[in-house]
């Protein structure tokens, strides 16, 4: 087992257990500089909050929330609401704010950020996620286990993801989309959240249970003999070949 030091560098799969990282401008960055989006900034609690150029629709970072619920995007007529935990990958999260001004109709930039165009059963197909149906929800559940969406139409939460170690002990995250929320949004996301793609972080800003378990595959970033996304694939191929989990 490789010892990381808290500072260095690291790649990181399956995503959604890579905790939130700190790169929120990767959310707020091209609403503010590519969509025109205003925003007010409190140093003092670190809340942001965008608001579109419509009225429509606003985002709220707040990481002084009490509930844990740092992310709310919210849009009125109609009326939806969709929250993100403190550590929902940030990546994820991106996804689904930068697709934003599209659903508002500003099609400006959309060559640079595509709208994935595959439903939640071929994004679960691709990446090796299971689908369970009942007469009124699909549960599909991520390799390990670990990672659940919940979709029940007739709901007021249709889409709720949910991530958590040890049969639920520890919930990390939580991400939830409500009723007349773009089902765009919920692709979006999902398929974001599913790419097994690595994700960069901190070696320190991954969760404890993350940094000490043997459940997330972690690569140097630096001081690799090859690319280090070459090595993390070659990684990854290992680790699916020998059929289980463990830290590099």
């Amino acid at each position: 087992m490789t010892t990381f030091a808290p500072e260095g560098l690291v790649l990181v799969s399956p995503r959604y257990l890579a905790g939130s990282g700190t790169r929120i401008a990767d959310a707020l960055g091209p609403l503010i500089h590519l969509f025109d989006w205003s925003y007010d900034h409190d140093p003092a609690s670190g809340h942001i909050r965008l608001d579109s150029p419509c009225g429509s629709a606003f985002l709220d970072f707040e990481p002084t929330r009490f509930d844990g619920s740092w992310w709310t995007i919210r849009h009125h007529d109609p009326s939806w609401t969709a929250r993100f935990s403190r550590q929902t990958p940030i990546e994820a999260i991106a996804a689904v704010a930068q697709a934003l001004p599209q659903l508002l109709g500003d099609a400006r930039h959309a060559d640079r950020i595509p709208l994935t165009t595959s439903a939640l059963d071929q994004t679960a197909a691709l990446n090796g996620w299971t689908t369970t149906r009942t007469e009124t929800t699909t549960v599909y559940a991520s390799p390990d286990g670990h990672c659940v969406l919940t979709y029940e139409p007739g709901g007021e939460l249709p889409w709720r993801f949910t991530h958590s170690l040890y049969d639920g002990f520890d919930t990390e995250w939580t991400a939830t989309l409500s009723r007349d929320a773009p089902k765009e949004l919920a692709r979006q996301f999902f398929a974001h959240l599913a790419d097994p793609a690595p994700v960069e972080r901190l070696f320190k800003d991954l969760p404890y249970l993350v940094q000490h378990g043997s459940g997330a595959l972690i690569t140097p970033l630096a001081a690799a003999a090859v690319s280090p996304h070459v090595h993390h694939a070659a990684a990854q191929a290992t680790r699916t070949s020998a059929g289980r989990p463990q830290k590099r």
